[in-house]
């Protein structure tokens, strides 16, 4: 069984949607108090459907929070229309954006998707960088450039985890600071510091770099 926690304040909507799932063997759990759904246990249920209206918190910071403290794939289902919500969302960490309304059909097919695709990133995660010259021990919470550890800062090390485990892909700024609780400054600057003492102790280069690569207007990728 797929047990997903929602956060979502029509209640009638949530009913629906649960009675449809259920025949697929997929439980949902929804609170329509933002504040009880982040205290019910996140880690306990394989994915979040959260809606972005909701009473007290914007969905928005709903989601920030979830991705900063939790390992968990998050659907937003909502009927704001602004583009700006579906981006700023995507940006924060979902991974998917379902506006409102859609048949029940696609939730479905969107959270089975999804779930194969976490899955799959989950079971490579235990030895993370595959073939790549970085290699992550989480467990030692140490990562490694060709087998040789690397000195890092609690911020450098989720900076760098994070991009091992999205190797080859563009990341933006805003993924990168809110994936890294250890960042006091929030701002674009201490990323910016960051990133010039990863590639000082990576042996990489800003004007010619191997390793990471700086992708106009997104952010940054990491190569190798």
């Amino acid at each position: 069984m797929i047990n997903v926690l929602m956060i979502e304040d029509d209640t009638e909507f949530a009913e629906i949607l649960s009675e449809y799932l259920a025949k697929y063997n997929i439980k949902i759990t929804n609170y329509e108090d933002p504040y009880l759904g982040l205290s019910a246990g996140v880690k306990k249920f394989d994915l979040l459907i959260l809606d972005l209206t909701l009473p007290g918190i914007d969905g928005l910071d709903v989601c920030k929070e979830v991705v900063q403290r939790y390992d968990i794939p998050i659907i937003i289902s909502s009927a704001r229309s602004d583009i700006s919500d579906k981006v700023i969302g995507l940006q924060l960490g979902a991974d998917d954006y379902l506006p409102k309304p859609y048949d029940p059909k696609e939730m479905y097919a969107r959270i089975q998707s999804l779930i194969r695709r976490y899955k799959k990133s989950k079971s490579k995660s235990d030895e993370v960088g595959g073939d790549s010259d970085f290699r992550v021990d989480e467990n030692r919470h140490q990562i490694f450039l060709k087998d040789e550890p690397l000195n890092l800062t609690p911020a450098e090390y989720e900076i760098l985890s994070y991009m091992v485990k999205h190797n080859g892909y563009s990341i933006s700024r805003e993924q990168l600071v809110y994936n890294c609780s250890s960042l006091k400054d929030k701002g674009s600057k201490s990323l910016d510091v960051i990133m010039g003492r990863l590639r000082t102790k990576i042996g990489d280069s800003s004007k010619n770099p191997k390793y990471i690569h700086s992708v106009r207007g997104i952010g940054y990728k990491l190569v190798g």
